[in-house]
């Protein structure tokens, strides 16, 4: 009964946890249930079978195996094997997901984490299927470096003058930090791990595409959400039309606030039940200020609302 109250706790509070932090706990997940495996096979004498289990779980360059394994599209982007490699990509996540949390809804940070691992998983097998250097190679891709890379590359195309604090190196503004970044990505293609690389470089094509996009007005996500609220929708046995917009709205939350902060069009309707004009107009402010100054420019009474609104709004 305990072990059950346990379970039942743990997922009521994944269940309230923010998206953000609903990714990181799925990858978190999957690592532990990975290395617990491990054991498991080292223990019962067959320690290699462990690879077996990857194999099921990692993108296979081989289109043939691929076809056989098509959900590896999705579950590469949730795995990771290395201690250094989940812990280097969920820090990198949070702090980035955290920013780009500030002007994007939950929706779409679900939607740009699984476009940036498919853009990465595509752009993985282009090169595999087409390129001379890897004709006769195989390889197997593992981990959410793609997922995460669209999103620091998004947040530092619409956030490019918001400025972080860095150890040893002091402040610097985000665009120059995903210039490094994509940098060494460009470096790596070279290295042991091109295969990894290059799906690097599809994340940030995705995120470029997306921040740029979203600049404009128009968001890449919002055609994919449509699908997987079509698809949900057919799982769940067809919704009437007024339950699929409360859904909509329970998981979307802000996205009509969004829209507004975006392309100066209100929609009809409040993105929220306790968050008023005054709040909405007070946080569009405080956000444009934020974009033009970074974080650190805003004053007590500034961050004080925006906290207050943001509660208001989740």
């Amino acid at each position: 009964m305990a072990a059950t109250d346990t379970l039942r706790q743990m997922l009521r509070a994944f269940d309230g946890s923010t998206m953000l932090m609903k990714i990181i706990w799925v990858n978190i997940a999957v690592f532990l249930l990975l290395r617990l495996a491990a054991i498991g096979c080292m223990f019962s004498g067959n320690p290699d079978f462990i690879n077996t289990i990857l194999a099921f779980i990692q993108l296979p360059s081989n289109p043939g195996l691929l076809l056989l394994r098509p959900w590896t599209l999705l579950t590469y982007m949730f795995a990771q094997y290395d201690v250094l490699h989940i812990l280097f990509n969920l820090l990198w996540f949070y702090w980035f997901g955290t920013l780009f949390m500030m002007i994007a809804t939950p929706r779409q940070l679900l939607a740009l984490y699984l476009l940036g691992g498919l853009g990465g998983a595509l752009l993985f097998l282009l090169c595999y299927a087409t390129l001379p250097v890897f004709a006769y190679h195989s390889a197997m891709l593992i981990g959410s470096s793609a997922s995460v890379i669209a999103i620091v590359t998004a947040t530092a195309v619409l956030m490019p003058d918001f400025r972080m604090h860095l150890l040893f190196i002091g402040s610097i503004s985000l665009k120059w930090i995903a210039i490094a970044t994509i940098v060494l990505v460009l470096i790596g293609v070279t290295g042991s791990n091109a295969g990894g690389e290059i799906a690097h470089i599809g994340g940030v094509a995705v995120g470029l595409l997306y921040g740029l996009r979203m600049k404009r007005g128009h968001d890449i996500t919002r055609p994919f959400n449509r699908a997987f609220d079509s698809l949900a929708n057919i799982f769940r046995g067809g919704f009437s039309r007024g339950t699929r917009r409360s859904w909509t709205s329970k998981t979307g939350q802000t996205s009509q606030t969004s829209q507004t902060r975006r392309t100066g069009q209100p929609n009809q309707g409040s993105p929220s039940p306790n968050c008023s004009r005054d709040d909405r107009e007070a946080l569009d402010a405080i956000l444009d200020k934020i974009k033009k100054s970074g974080y650190s420019a805003l004053t007590p009474q500034e961050r004080q609302r925006l906290f207050d609104v943001s509660r208001k709004i989740k």
